[in-house]
């Protein structure tokens, strides 16, 4: 069984979060899912949609992922320092940790992904690039995987990246069945980002 802590906090970008929670729900029996925020209590996102949160307890899970999105709060948070702190433990306690879009930025400021490779959203990209330098960022990258640390560009690269996570973990059949089951084309190229140069 994999826990699948899910960080939130105000204006987070609602694809982020539920593009990976349709493709972990396939398999439920597998994947247990609990959003977790640093209040516990209910945070909304950019687009309104409330949801109820915990507070982060490691448990005796075989494996905990967690994942981190983007969204208009990140802006904010990285000049949080107890929030950093936060990302920070729950990272080192977890086995893998995904980002999508700009929740890489909240990863490079706690220095996590200081001398790896990474990529977040293009429309963001200089911003997020500021918030570790010390980063190997890849601007035409869809998604980048760094040791543990698995990186994603913008808002429905977080789902190619998170099929990418479960072909690693269960295997490519299994990847591209949850594919089909959702009816969503995936994107299997990490290399490729149509809207690196979009936004360029």
């Amino acid at each position: 069984m994999f826990k699948v802590n899910i960080l939130l906090f105000d204006d987070f970008e609602t694809l982020d979060v539920f593009g990976p929670v349709e493709i972990f729900g396939v398999r439920q029996d597998l994947f247990e899912i609990e959003y977790i925020s640093l209040s516990g209590y209910m945070i909304q996102s950019a687009q309104k949609a409330k949801i109820k949160s915990k507070i982060f307890r490691k448990g005796d899970e075989e494996k905990a992922i967690l994942l981190i999105p983007g969204g208009p709060g990140t802006r904010n948070r990285v000049d949080d320092v107890r929030f950093i702190e936060y990302v920070k433990k729950m990272a080192d306690e977890c086995d893998y940790v995904l980002s999508v879009c700009t929740g890489a930025a909240l990863l490079a400021k706690a220095g996590l992904l200081n001398g790896k490779h990474a990529t977040s959203n293009k429309r963001a990209f200089d911003w997020v690039m500021t918030q570790g330098p010390d980063v190997q960022w890849v601007k035409k990258a869809r998604w980048v995987v760094a040791d543990q640390f698995y990186t994603s560009s913008g808002v429905s690269a977080g789902m190619d990246m998170t099929l990418a996570f479960v072909e690693e973990l269960l295997g490519y059949d299994e990847a591209i069945a949850i594919s089909n089951r959702i009816e969503y084309r995936w994107n299997q190229d990490a290399s490729d980002d149509p809207f690196a140069a979009l936004y360029e």
